[in-house]
């Protein structure tokens, strides 16, 4: 193995002044990708494994506001010493981002060492940091890489080590995650499901299926909520629980939303006047003021009613732009469409969204009406919904039911509407207009 010298061949007074962070004197993100790329050329004959990771400060950004620019940029100079004070001989840290550092071990060459070194710099950057009278704290995460062969390079290293940082931040704070083998091949799942649905988009090829809502008191279908689903001729059926995600993560969940909504209005068509359509928002949607424009420029191409559309969105999705998701649903209501409150009861601040919004309808998520008939406090908490909406003026639908114990409670305590398997599963178009044909040849024989 050839040495690695840490600050390399000598370099002239304002080639250091490029490679530096004039805040912390630390190295910037020239002078570790430098580190790296060096390191990565000295092992080229002999790819022994070597670590790096970035870690990034949780909660900095209130801190900052909380004390002051000056506070922020003492506990970063802080931060950066503590760190630079950890360093083993030969390792080196740097500062690549407004909170965020990086570092290198070019003798760790384990998963194991890696999360280990990641752990106690986590918990050094844990203790308390003087801000001029007062006391601050702040946690971070990590994420780490590991170099193991010679065609690696410094720029799919780093990418690796963010792509497991923001894993560790999805996790929690002060987690650490290292990047494995087994997240690459998670990664380049990914990667082919985003590329055949791009394709399946492009071609038309995501179909909307139809699950029934019923008016629990009737036993009477009143609409239906749209569900998208996707079968690749080479991946096979794709859960909505896999591409919906990737869809909203890599910018495809637009074009697919809109095209499952003209083909879900156009098969809403030949159903009765009376039924609704109930269609999903994601939170992307929600912050892009073009959202209503293709929504009522669909409608008018497919020749549907607006007043028969019902738009669901969740709290998750208002919080992102909150201003952004009010003029949306304004500009929908506008229109005769009407905004459901999906999945209440998940959300950290469900109530102040009432407040804030105006809803049509509130859907209660399945985990309360699950434990319906055996948790009190289930059964509490469902009453107390139905009593808001209630006194709200709206309508109110429980999601999950799968057993007629269930329905039936739920109706005693005046739900208006329910939707699950006990009703029937998400269909396709022809399968969904055969259910309503039965079903008025039904009503046809009881009148």
């Amino acid at each position: 193995m050839q040495p690695f010298f840490a600050d390399g061949p000598e370099r002239s007074e304002g080639t250091d002044l490029a490679f530096t962070d004039p805040m912390t004197g630390l190295g910037n993100h020239r002078r570790f990708f430098d580190k790296v790329s060096r390191l990565i050329k000295a092992r080229a004959d002999d790819p022994a494994p070597f670590a790096i990771g970035i870690v990034d400060l949780d909660g900095f950004k209130p801190i900052n506001d909380l004390f002051g620019r000056k506070a922020g940029d003492d506990i970063l100079v802080q931060v950066a010493m503590r760190l630079r004070a950890a360093m083993e001989s030969g390792a080196s840290v740097a500062r690549v981002g407004p909170d965020e550092f990086a570092f290198l071990y070019p003798m760790v060459f384990s998963e194991e060492a890696a999360a280990d070194r990641a752990r106690m710099l986590i918990e050094i950057l844990s203790a308390p940091y003087d801000v001029g009278d007062r006391m601050a704290r702040l946690s971070a995460s990590v994420g780490c890489s590991l170099f193991y062969f010679g065609d690696e390079t410094t720029e799919i290293l780093v990418d690796k080590a963010e792509s497991a940082l923001y894993q560790a931040k999805r996790s929690g704070r002060g987690r650490v995650v290292v990047y494995t083998r087994e997240m690459e091949e998670a990664a380049m799942r990914v990667t082919r499901i985003e590329q055949a649905l791009r394709r399946a988009v492009a071609a038309g090829e995501v179909e909307p299926h139809f699950q029934p809502i019923i008016d629990l008191k009737m036993r009477q279908i009143r609409g239906f909520e749209t569900l998208a689903r996707w079968s690749d001729p080479d991946l096979g059926p794709v859960s909505p629980a896999v591409f919906i995600p990737i869809a909203e993560e890599r910018g495809i969940i637009g074009p697919l939303a809109q095209l499952v909504l003209r083909k879900a209005t156009e098969a809403a068509r030949a159903w009765p006047d009376d039924l609704f359509l109930s269609f999903n928002l994601s939170p992307s949607q929600l912050v892009d003021q073009n959202t209503g424009l293709h929504i009522l420029t669909i409608l008018d191409r497919t020749g549907f009613d607006p007043r028969r559309l019902e738009i669901e969105i969740t709290e998750t999705g208002l919080m992102s732009d909150p201003c952004s998701a009010a003029k949306i649903i304004e500009d929908l209501r506008r229109c005769g469409i009407r905004v459901a409150l999906d999945d209440f009861g998940t959300g950290l601040s469900s109530l102040g969204r009432l407040r804030e919004f105006h809803f049509d309808k509130l859907k209660i998520d399945r985990s309360f009406v699950s434990s319906i008939l055996e948790d009190r406090p289930s059964e509490h908490i469902i009453r107390a919904i139905l009593a808001m909406c209630d006194g709200l003026g709206m309508e109110a639908v429980a999601e999950g039911i799968e057993e007629e114990g269930q329905a039936e409670r739920l109706t005693q305590f005046g739900c208006w509407g329910g939707q699950g398997y006990l009703f029937g599963r998400p269909a396709c178009a022809q399968t969904t207009i055969g259910l309503l044909r039965d079903s008025l040849r039904l009503k046809a024989l009881l009148a």
